[in-house]
């Protein structure tokens, strides 16, 4: 099972990669034309209407109840023709009535987010949710398509249509900055989700689907039945957010923008390590469970051993991964961040203030990517409930955390606060995988994390070496500066494998599984 997991997040990772590269460019972009500055802000706040309410609506259906179900229906055409119509139809009209609302509330909605700014970003704030709204719709579709393609192990154009997103804001923001603005990006936003449902849609070909409402229909059923708990939560969450927001907003100009910043570094290994590996391994799961109950939400796993098989070597998969890359990039933040976005209108007071939120967010991301695995592991089950009754206990940590720390610390104490709600969240949910498997004894997780833990360090060892001896790359020019990040992050590689060689072979078995045509010798 090993290889073809490992090679299916692989291909997810791969077009994670380029999708994160293509944020790092984005945020390059907006750094250079935009800086960390009022507009800027303006722009964060209104972006954060559209991806919490895609969130809400389709991001949290995607893996708590479209792949589950879709899964279990790869064998039925015919009926998996009718669901996908009649969810087609449904997320349209719905996310047509959200558009709808969202145009016409924007002038009440954003200065509740954006209530620390003064009333002209405030206005531009509203401006630009005003053209951001309407790519939900396509979001939706999109979002449809990869949970189909996703389900039937197809993972090549969900993976390329990842880029799209980002490579819109990119493309988007170079041609047109200088006519529209900061409003070059939001058209960039509507764009790249266009472009995701056109790269997508030949997964529906064969499917004769046809405009449906039936909730009559099980299937159709089963799936509100499963996502209504999660929207609950998603609910809470995007309240958590709003609320986030807020508090941002009365920090200062800029620092909004600067945790954004810090969030595409975050972003990355999560977004190629976290969410290739749960993606990949959901299918396998949702499987292992519902052979033994088809029709039903809860009931026996099917197949324990090829559960626990596939959930454990996800957790190892994420845990050998994310631990060096959180580690590396604590050490290198200067460098990195100087490299990817000090230039331009991104001085070294936005340098700075990105990296002391880095540094706050950073606790909490190996947290955040082991959690992914684990809510994944409910979903695949049908258990949504769980997740979200953890999802609002962790927001009420995030609240607690921050409102105490918002004071002595100011926006840092706020990415803390995030880091503290990742790790809690993530806790919980391991007691409760550890529960309800009866222990995690079997899965090889306690000696990945050991020797994971042994080889980080030795990379951690030879970067602060290395570090001293190279020349500083703050005070050095940027070529310079480019050469010695690069020369780092070589040698933080190259020191973490051949630890990983000496004490975790099978880790780095594991590693090489994905790109091996054959699976690894026993």
């Amino acid at each position: 099972m090993s290889r073809p997991l490992a090679r299916s997040a692989l291909i997810i990772g791969l077009g994670n990669v380029g999708s994160r590269v293509l944020g790092l460019l984005r945020e390059l972009v907006i750094a250079a034309l935009f800086g960390a500055t009022a507009p800027t802000d303006a722009f964060r706040v209104a972006f954060r209407v559209p991806l919490a309410l895609y969130d809400l609506f389709i991001g949290g259906m995607i893996s708590a109840a479209l792949v589950p179900v879709f899964s279990g229906l790869t064998g039925d055409r015919a009926q998996l023709t009718r669901l996908i119509s009649a969810l087609l139809t449904l997320i349209v009209l719905v996310l047509l009535l959200v558009v709808a609302l969202l145009l016409l509330a924007a002038p009440w909605l954003m200065p509740l987010l954006a209530a620390g700014y003064p009333p002209e970003v405030q206005q531009l704030s509203v401006d630009l949710v005003r053209v951001l709204v309407p790519s939900l719709i396509f979001m939706g579709l999109s979002g449809v398509l990869t949970a189909l393609l996703y389900a039937q192990e197809r993972f090549q154009l969900p993976a390329v249509a990842i880029m799209a997103y980002n490579a819109g804001m990119v493309v988007a923001a170079l041609l047109l900055h200088q006519v529209f603005g900061i409003a070059s990006l939001a058209i960039g936003v509507l764009a790249g989700a266009a472009f995701q449902v056109v790269l997508q849609s030949p997964g529906l070909r064969g499917l004769p689907l046809r405009p449906s409402i039936d909730f009559s229909d099980p299937a159709v059923r089963q799936v509100f039945r499963l996502y209504f708990p999660v929207a609950l939560g998603l609910v809470v969450s995007a309240v958590g957010i709003a609320i986030d927001t807020n508090l941002a907003s009365r920090t200062g100009a800029g620092n909004l923008a600067a945790m954004g910043f810090a969030t595409t570094l975050v972003q990355f290994p999560l977004g190629l390590v976290a969410t290739g590996v749960s993606a990949a391994v959901l299918p396998s799961l949702s499987r292992s469970f519902q052979a033994a109950t088809p029709g039903h939400d809860a009931g026996v796993i099917a197949d324990p051993a090829g559960y626990r098989a596939a959930l454990g070597l996800g957790l190892r998969l994420v845990v050998v991964t994310i631990l060096p890359a959180a580690v590396g990039l604590t050490l290198l933040r200067e460098g990195v961040i100087r490299l990817l976005f000090q230039r331009g209108a991104f001085d070294a007071l936005a340098a700075q203030r990105t990296g002391s939120a880095f540094l706050a967010y950073a606790p909490g991301l190996p947290a955040a990517a082991v959690d992914q695995v684990l809510v994944y592991g409910f979903y695949a089950r049908k258990q949504t409930l769980q997740p979200v009754l953890v999802g609002v206990v962790a927001v009420g940590v995030y609240l607690a955390v921050g409102l105490a720390l918002l004071q002595p610390l100011g926006m840092p104490g706020l990415a803390l606060a995030n880091s503290a709600q990742w790790t809690a969240h993530m806790l919980i949910m391991a007691l409760l995988t550890y529960r309800s498997l009866t222990g995690l004894s079997g899965i090889g997780l306690w000696p990945t994390i050991a020797r994971t833990v042994a080889a980080t360090a030795a990379m951690a060892g030879a970067l602060t070496v290395a570090a001293a001896l190279l020349p500083s790359a703050a005070g050095s020019d940027a070529l310079t500066a480019s050469a010695v990040v690069v020369a780092l992050v070589i040698i933080g590689a190259a020191v973490y494998l051949a630890a990983l060689a000496l004490v975790g072979r099978e880790e780095l078995r594991l590693l090489a599984s994905a790109f091996r045509r054959t699976p690894p010798a026993p």
